[in-house]
């Protein structure tokens, strides 16, 4: 199979490092396009008012491009540039940290398997929720095994399917589950520090109330220690209000 791979973390993240290992090791062909620096929560953002660099990164038993942008960069730019033809699967991660609920929207991760689920492709993203992990192979592994599953044939267009790993190591996982993502959104709050001329600056921190999250939704299931997968999609229209919507506006005549 020919993957793209990709993710927010950059190109030296221990998590895309896992991945590369795992996916090769199984006669997988792979195109590393990444960040050449950290993009966490970038979102979908894309370069527009500056030039995107291209840098080759070799190493001892690794190869891959770095590219001075966002995911959704990376990507973009390997399927209509980078690469020779279409790849087969897009994998974005493994992320430091989970990407569930909400996260999606903020997530360089889920964007940049987005991105490549746009333009048609089979997209995987990966996390686990960890912000510090120091050894990804067993979950990348996880992934080796688990895109040789039969379920891509009859997966939705457009569409990504968002994996999660506990923090726990993978053998204390309590297996895999499908479910939904939680509705709960995140409670912020900025921390107020002084620079060292005595200026403030801001710094952004949160959590995603426990007593809002549902015991079925991928936030609850995370933290009990499942791996937890969600396919997600992209089209944000309200279905359900359309005819109230449009019986408000012809009232409104």
């Amino acid at each position: 199979m020919d993957i793209l791979l990709t993710n927010d973390d950059g190109i030296r993240a221990v998590g895309l490092r896992a991945l590369y290992s795992a996916l090769t090791a199984a006669g997988h062909r792979v195109f590393v396009a990444a960040p050449m620096t950290e993009q966490s929560a970038v979102g979908h953002a894309v370069t527009l008012f500056s030039p995107l660099r291209v840098k080759e990164v070799t190493e001892q038993h690794f190869a891959g491009l770095g590219v001075s942008g966002t995911p959704a960069d990376c990507v973009k730019l390997a399927l209509s540039h980078l690469l020779t033809h279409k790849p087969d699967m897009i994998v974005s991660g493994i992320n430091s940290g989970a990407n569930v609920g909400v996260d999606v929207l903020y997530s360089g991760t889920v964007s940049a398997a987005t991105e490549g689920a746009l333009a048609g492709v089979t997209a995987l993203a990966v996390s686990v929720d960890d912000y510090h992990p120091t050894d990804l192979s067993a979950q990348a592994q996880y992934v080796a095994r688990f895109i040789e599953l039969d379920l891509w044939a009859d997966f939705p267009r457009q569409s990504v399917l968002n994996l999660n790993f506990p923090s726990c190591p993978l053998p204390e996982t309590k297996g895999i589950t499908v479910c939904r993502q939680t509705r709960a959104t995140y409670r912020d709050w900025y921390d107020e520090r002084k620079d060292p001329r005595g200026n403030p600056y801001y710094w952004l921190g949160g959590d995603i109330p426990s007593e809002n999250v549902s015991p079925d939704s991928d936030r609850a299931l995370l933290s009990q220690g499942y791996i937890t997968v969600t396919p997600l999609t992209f089209d944000l229209t309200h279905t359900a209000y359309l005819d109230v919507l449009r019986a408000h506006l012809s009232s409104a005549d």
